[in-house]
């Protein structure tokens, strides 16, 4: 990630509106927003298949749910925020492989943590 491009054209926007880049409540702006982009979209550079790799033979041969897992995430047409829940479901393998719910909820978190394409896309 590009933190001093971001800071550039935060800066760019604050000037854009209007604003005043140099009111000392703004200085540290464009270098605030570029470290939360770092962190809303550390997504990016991750591989969520990674967190799948472990997992138990348990001999589970019926579907597994898991609800309500809180995500946070932004949508790619206007860079806004937004947030809900996540419900996963999914069949273990013929030797009735399952995964830890903390490992599916770190895929979630993973893959929310992606700048979001609406459903129409």
């Amino acid at each position: 990630m590009d933190k001093e491009k971001i800071e550039k054209a935060v800066f760019n926007i604050i000037e854009a509106i209007g604003e005043n880049t140099q009111r000392s409540a703004l200085l540290e702006t464009p270098r605030r927003v570029a470290e939360m982009y770092e962190e809303v979209f550390s997504g990016l550079k991750e591989d969520p298949k990674l967190e799948l790799e472990v997992g138990f033979e348990e001999s589970h041969r019926e579907m597994v749910i898991l609800r309500d897992i809180p995500f946070y995430s932004m949508c790619e047409h206007h860079l806004l925020p937004f947030y809900g829940r996540a419900h996963v479901g999914y069949i273990p393998n013929n030797n009735g492989r399952v995964v830890g719910a903390s490992k599916i909820a770190r895929v979630v978190d993973i893959l929310a943590k992606r700048p979001q394409k609406s459903r129409k896309d």
